[in-house]
């Protein structure tokens, strides 16, 4: 019964069309479908694109993840990454279930303290920005956003009366609700005002629909061109769907931010590795050394393990500054 109530992609497509139709069936997001396909075409390349996966398995897969590791010296993360695309080749498309095989070669996963600003450093480097990209590093910040939950951010999320963000489907699935900074309330809502106003632009030009994720589309038709469901930071130009062909305005590259950032950083003479990702390990740092409970904190950033939590513990200020170097204690000259 199992069996019968799964997709089976369309058997006279190209096998990477066939890809796509599944992918696309469980809504995978179009980054991933990306990603997913890339993976598994070099999967398939680098045995010289002679066989069919299909006749392929175990041997074949375990034997490319070996080279990902050893010739390829890949992270354990982008390793993780080409297998998940792998096993959904097999389980998803070609009904050939591996993921129970397979013994591939790690790569080694170095985990490192993240990156972090000071307070000082966080409010220099906003000094130097502006505009949008300013209000978006304000909420990667004071609301411990990833990068991505932030550019997709719809303005029904953003909830003024009760001063929270409402983050839906992020890393994971997982939904998970934020600190809303009120030192950006009054920004953000003259934000949306112009948001607002290109919407019924959008409108009455005969466009103003936008993506709707999960097939919300078909339980709600007329959702897309709500409101609500408008991105906060929307592009400044219309675009065609790649995958439905319908003309739409999606949200922002994240890549402007990415750069205004560095720029950023530059100006505020930072010579740290700093990227976006750094506002939210910053934002969770600074509440640890706030005196904020970590579990609050686990929370607040969508954690499913504390562990994960706790790596911030190892970069809080923890009074080094009190601390005497020994060289400093030596009676030199």
């Amino acid at each position: 019964m199992k069996n019968k109530l799964k997709f089976r992609p369309d058997p006279d497509l190209k096998l990477m069309d066939q890809v796509r139709q599944v992918l696309r069936y469980h809504h995978y997001a179009y980054r991933t479908e990306q990603t997913y396909c890339d993976w598994i075409v070099r999967y398939i390349r680098f045995f010289g694109a002679k066989q069919h996966p299909k006749d392929m398995g175990k041997k074949e897969i375990e034997a490319f993840l070996s080279h990902l590791a050893t010739e390829g010296k890949v992270a354990a993360a982008t390793q993780r990454q080409a297998l998940n695309a792998i096993i959904f080749l097999y389980k998803r498309v070609l009904d050939q279930p591996v993921d129970d095989l397979i013994e591939h070669v790690k790569a080694k996963k170095h985990r490192r303290p993240p990156v972090v600003l000071s307070q000082a450093e966080v409010e220099n480097v906003l000094a130097q920005m502006a505009g949008t990209h300013l209000l978006m590093a304000q909420l990667l910040y004071g609301g411990g956003l990833r990068l991505m939950e932030c550019v997709r951010l719809r303005v029904q999320d953003l909830d003024f009366e009760r001063n929270l963000i409402y983050l839906r489907d992020a890393k994971g699935g997982k939904d998970r609700t934020t600190l809303f900074p009120a030192s950006i309330k009054g920004g953000l809502q003259g934000h949306v005002s112009k948001v607002k106003q290109l919407h019924e632009q959008d409108l009455a030009h005969g466009y103003g629909a936008v993506y709707l994720p999960n097939a919300l589309g078909k339980k709600y038709p007329n959702a897309f061109k709500e409101f609500g469901w408008q991105y906060v930071f929307p592009s400044k130009q219309l675009s065609t769907d790649p995958r439905a062909g319908v003309v739409r305005r999606h949200h922002v590259l994240e890549s402007g931010l990415q750069k205004a950032v560095k720029t950023a950083v530059a100006r505020a003479n930072i010579y740290k590795k700093v990227g976006c990702h750094t506002f939210r390990h910053s934002f969770a740092t600074h509440l640890l050394e706030n005196g904020v409970n970590i579990r609050v904190v686990q929370e607040l950033m969508g954690h499913a393990d504390v562990k994960t939590t706790e790596i911030y513990t190892h970069v809080m200020a923890k009074d080094i500054d009190a601390v005497a170097s020994p060289l400093d204690r030596l009676k030199q000259g």
